[in-house]
């Protein structure tokens, strides 16, 4: 049985569009850079003959704060092909202006699923998913 403070924390392989995923969380939801090492710069790479050079300046893993949550990330093999099926990730916010604000940003180049409503258990609440293939479901708690 995990222990109480176990936590979930998602990791999304953006296939060698990491740069651009973090620069578009940036904007679109406020993330922050906690932590960011390229391939080349880790300490257990092999040497950098056996790396292929398109893949020395891409993201092995970076950690993006976006309110109190963590969001993982890599380039991972750097197929330029990333596939996100079967989930969602879900933004919990404190006010409607917020969840509109963000609605609209991750919109930008992505898909609407479900346009912001309301329902009997948030007064808004939308599915979308954004330019990458990411599923986000945004929505404020019941008051």
């Amino acid at each position: 049985m995990p222990a109480a403070s176990t936590q979930i924390q998602p990791y999304l392989f953006f296939e060698g569009r990491a740069d651009e995923a973090i620069a578009f969380y940036q904007h679109a939801l406020g993330a922050k850079v906690e932590m960011l090492m390229r391939y080349q710069d880790s300490p257990e790479a092999p040497p950098p003959e056996k790396i292929p050079a398109d893949k020395l300046s891409k993201i092995q893993h970076a950690s993006l704060r976006i309110g109190a949550s963590l969001l993982s990330l890599s380039d991972g093999h750097c197929s330029g092909a990333p596939n996100f099926k079967g989930f969602a990730i879900t933004l919990v916010m404190q006010e409607t202006g917020e969840v509109e604000r963000g609605f609209a940003a991750l919109s930008d180049g992505g898909q609407v699923v479900q346009p912001l409503i309301e329902t009997f258990f948030t007064p808004r609440f939308g599915m979308v998913v954004d330019r990458f293939g990411v599923m986000w479901m945004l929505y404020v708690p019941a008051a």
